[in-house]
């Protein structure tokens, strides 16, 4: 049995998640694992899961549970993740994170989850956000997306409250004060690598 590092990134949109993922994957040598880019590329691709994926899109619709569930098991089992991964955009609730629980335990591994949180003040995100420039990003419409994201996600981030694997990170410093947050949680599991 192996031992390997999971790690997985939460936080609302404008927090920084993808760009500590990437970074905090090239330092430790796993992949970033982030499920927007499978998705989009699945659909670009036009595998046959990409094509499940495009009538979700097509329809408006979020692609359901059990596709994404398919998609990181795979993922996840792939020569690259032999020695962890960083899981940025999943789970995004309880069912899937009990899913990911089980799918772990499955798997002939030992595995070290840490469940990063990014903590950024929603005056901080929405500045954030509007500085991307989506067109179709107005004040009001962030507002709506970070509320709903916050009803989604607080569940997920009590459940591993609850199992001890949550480490809150100030998400508002600099993108070298949080990184080195980061790798101070991670970098003490990486040493036996």
């Amino acid at each position: 049995m192996t031992h390997d590092t999971g790690l997985i990134f939460l936080g609302p949109p404008g927090a920084g998640k993808g760009t500590q993922a990437k970074l905090l994957a090239e330092a430790i040598d796993v992949p970033h694992i982030a499920i927007g880019d499978i998705l989009r590329e699945a659909i670009a691709d036009q595998t046959p899961i990409g094509k499940e994926f495009q009538q979700y899109v097509d329809r408006g619709e979020l692609v359901p549970d059990r596709l994404i569930l398919d998609l990181i098991n795979d993922r996840i089992q792939q020569p690259d993740a032999k020695k962890g991964w960083i899981l940025d955009g999943f789970p995004r609730n309880v069912k899937q994170a009990l899913f990911l629980e089980e799918l772990l335990a499955k798997l002939d591994r030992s595995y070290t989850i840490y469940v990063v949180n990014l903590e950024v003040p929603e005056q901080v995100l929405m500045e954030r956000l509007l500085e991307r420039g989506r067109k179709d990003d107005t004040p009001e419409t962030l507002s709506r997306r970070l509320q709903v994201h916050k009803e989604a996600t607080e569940p997920v981030i009590d459940f591993y409250r609850d199992r001890n694997k949550l480490y809150s990170i100030d998400g508002d410093r600099s993108q070298e004060e949080v990184t080195k947050s980061i790798e101070q949680i991670v970098t003490p599991a990486q040493s036996g690598i």
